[in-house]
């Protein structure tokens, strides 16, 4: 029995010429595309339902002012989850910054206040790491223990030292406020533009002076930190080692990295920027002095922007100013104003009720009818919305946006993973 073996050599299939790249659009002109098309559904719902309040100055610097302890705390949280720590103490750091803020203003001005803070709040981000990380502690339990232990510490401190100086253990005597700044010759010309009431064009002009008014330093800083903390961990060799530790902990030991090291640094700087935020609630000029629980659970709407923004600043950016727009609405405009958000949210279903049929995701664009069905059926039904609700309403919103957001998140891949060093010899 013989075989036959055919010498010619097998060959690799032929191939026509591989097409160019596809160029992706860059993560900025993304956010300023998202940016335009939100003042347009603003736009457009103002000029329907005649609630000017959607997109006037004063809503916008109260989103700001609102926005500002949403985002310190999202940036906290990033430092912390691109480390592989799951960081839901953030709630229990911004308490902890709330105080110190008080209490170094109060004998030392606002910016000993502000240092104060993060060096409250660093505290306790360091000591979610020596639980996680040191300890191996699950991220969870620490972080449920980290809010009530600062609660329960700044309970305490507020008894010792702020009641014999106001009369009121839950409250701190007056403290200094951050001066603010506005760019006068731009905001009187944007006020014309918004007093003129035309379609579109006022719209912008409301909100972008609203931005640019009455500005503390800390807005400043605090908008600064984003572009900042990008450049340090997409940019720089320590943010990528860092982040390395929150994807393949035992991969980046194995190259040299002390994953400890950089846990212990993201924590730290994630409890500073929660102190941060804590501060904003203090020292800025519109908000009270330090009373207990003020924070009512920012923490855990800044979690829900970081999450949203699926772990990058400027996604997360976009999700603080979602959550502050939403609860400084209902401040300026009350159930009439949230009311009309909901007009608004409904043209924006429409809009992606057409996008996943022009996709052919028939399952995304029916639920995305349904949505907008049940919208209108409340804008239509009511007048306003009972004011036993309306102060949730940024609490309403967080939970649609992680609904609709939960499809397209990427967390880093060992997020929540317990680590001991060597464990992968």
């Amino acid at each position: 029995m013989s075989t036959t073996v055919d010498p010619t050599p097998s060959r690799p299939p032929v191939t026509g010429p591989a097409g160019p790249p596809k160029r992706r659009i860059p993560g900025w002109a993304r956010g300023a595309l998202w940016a335009v098309g939100a003042i347009a559904v603003l736009s457009t719902t103002s000029y329907l339902t005649g609630m000017n309040t959607l997109t006037s100055s004063s809503t916008a610097q109260t989103a700001l002012r609102l926005a500002l302890p949403i985002l310190l705390a999202a940036l906290g949280g990033l430092w912390a989850e691109r480390s592989g720590v799951i960081n839901i103490g953030l709630e229990g750091m911004m308490i902890l910054g709330t105080w110190g803020a008080a209490w170094g203003a109060f004998y030392g001005g606002v910016w000993a206040g502000l240092l104060a803070a993060i060096l409250f709040g660093g505290l306790g981000g360091l000591l979610h790491a020596l639980a996680t990380v040191t300890f191996n502690v699950n991220h969870i339990v620490s972080g449920v223990a980290i809010n009530l232990l600062g609660l329960g510490v700044t309970k305490y401190l507020a008894n010792l030292v702020f009641e014999p100086l106001s009369g009121n253990p839950r409250q701190s005597p007056p403290v200094p406020k951050f001066d603010t700044y506005s760019a006068t010759v731009l905001s009187d010309w944007l006020g014309e533009l918004e007093d003129a009431q035309r379609v579109g064009i006022s719209d912008a002009a409301g909100l972008l002076r609203g931005l640019i008014t009455q500005v503390s330093p800390l807005a400043m800083i605090a908008l600064l930190l984003v572009p900042l903390s990008y450049l340090v961990l997409w940019r720089t060799r320590f943010g990528l080692r860092l982040r390395s530790c929150g994807e393949n902990p035992v991969a980046a030991e194995s190259l040299g990295v002390n994953v400890y090291l950089h846990k212990y640094v993201a924590l730290a700087v994630s409890g500073g920027l929660a102190g941060m935020g804590g501060a904003s609630l203090v020292l800025l000029p519109g908000g009270a002095d330090y009373l207990e629980n003020q924070t009512n659970g920012r923490g855990f709407i800044g979690l829900a922007a970081m999450i949203f923004g699926n772990w990058r600043p400027g996604g997360l950016l976009g999700g603080a100013a979602l959550f502050g727009y939403s609860d400084g609405l209902q401040l300026a405009g009350g159930g009439e104003a949230v009311l009309a958000l909901c007009y608004g949210a409904v043209l924006l279903l429409g809009v992606i009720v057409v996008v996943q049929l022009v996709r052919r995701r028939w399952l995304a664009a029916a639920l995305a009818l349904v949505g907008a069905g049940v919208l209108y059926y409340i804008y239509w039904a009511n007048e306003e919305l009972p004011d036993d609700l309306i102060p949730y309403t940024p609490h309403f919103v967080t939970i649609i946006v992680l609904a609709v957001a939960a499809q397209r998140l990427r967390p880093p891949r060992a997020i929540g993973a317990r680590y001991r060093r060597g464990e992968g010899d």
